[in-house]
């Protein structure tokens, strides 16, 4: 399972890139506060539960460890109260002058839910990968030794029976999705005399979850609908993957994206 510096590397790597990216609208404020919950986040929850078997042994704390030890219950529980914490704590930063921010403001409740639910799902995004999922060796306690449900799950959804055979409808109806997809990304961003870049990115963004609905609407009927089941994708575990990417990796950046500062916001002199 990865540590500390996997996940605070992974994390502040991630947001020193979308600072440059965005030309300073994702601050170093909001870098420390993604980093954090991709971090210490999450794991809140296992810290405590090992800190409170030095005092006393309690089954609610470890229930309540587990349930925080959550891509989303770590969000529903703490997501809130954390968010006023981590602003009050933006503010402290930029009053101070301990933490420089292009836009002069510190970070508002809202922006810090926003960096706190991706913090989270970033720190299962390494966790569920690197939990040494294929390994079934069983402890003497019982416990299984790094054994990950959501990667047997993504496993799951590929062929492992013999060689796939290959269906002519798969074909067919995948080769018109990928040729869908690129093609229409061609026409939604083709040369126009008045073009709007907000408008394009926004129809691409519709064009690809589109595309990956049916996408993943086919490869579902063929794996839990259709009797016998059948390979959707050779042997392939598309369903998986694509839904472990979108949860994962593109929704804690969409996260990021909505906490960005807006363009017009003008350096501000923080009363003393």
């Amino acid at each position: 399972m990865p540590g500390p510096g996997a996940h605070l590397m992974y994390a502040m790597a991630s947001g020193v890139g979308l600072t440059t990216l965005t030309g300073g609208r994702f601050t170093p404020h909001h870098t420390l506060t993604y980093t954090i919950n991709a971090f210490f986040g999450p794991d809140i929850g296992s810290f405590s539960d090992w800190l409170s078997s030095f005092f006393a042994s309690s089954s609610f704390v470890s229930r309540l460890a587990d349930s925080i030890h959550h891509p989303l219950y770590y969000i529903l529980i703490l997501g809130i109260p954390f968010s006023f914490f981590y602003s009050w704590l933006s503010n402290i930063l930029l009053r101070r002058k301990l933490l420089d921010s292009a836009s002069g403001v510190p970070l508002s409740r809202k922006q810090c839910l926003y960096l706190i639910s991706a913090g989270s799902l970033s720190h299962f995004f390494l966790d569920h990968l690197f939990e040494v999922p294929l390994c079934a060796a069983v402890l003497e306690n019982g416990q299984e030794n790094g054994h990950s449900s959501m990667y047997t799950w993504i496993l799951s959804t590929g062929w492992w029976e013999n060689r796939a055979p290959i269906n002519p409808d798969a074909v067919l109806f995948t080769g018109f999705l990928c040729t869908s997809l690129i093609l229409g990304f061609v026409y939604v961003n083709r040369v126009k005399p008045m073009k709007s870049l907000k408008n394009q990115t926004y129809q691409s963004y519709q064009l690809v979850v589109g595309i990956a609905i049916c996408y993943c609407l086919w490869c579902a009927s063929q794996i839990y609908w259709v009797k016998p089941r059948r390979p959707a994708i050779g042997e392939e575990a598309d369903l998986g993957v694509i839904i472990f990417l979108a949860v994962y990796f593109f929704l804690p950046h969409f996260f990021c994206s909505l906490s960005l500062n807006p363009r017009d916001h003008q350096p501000q002199q923080l009363p003393l």
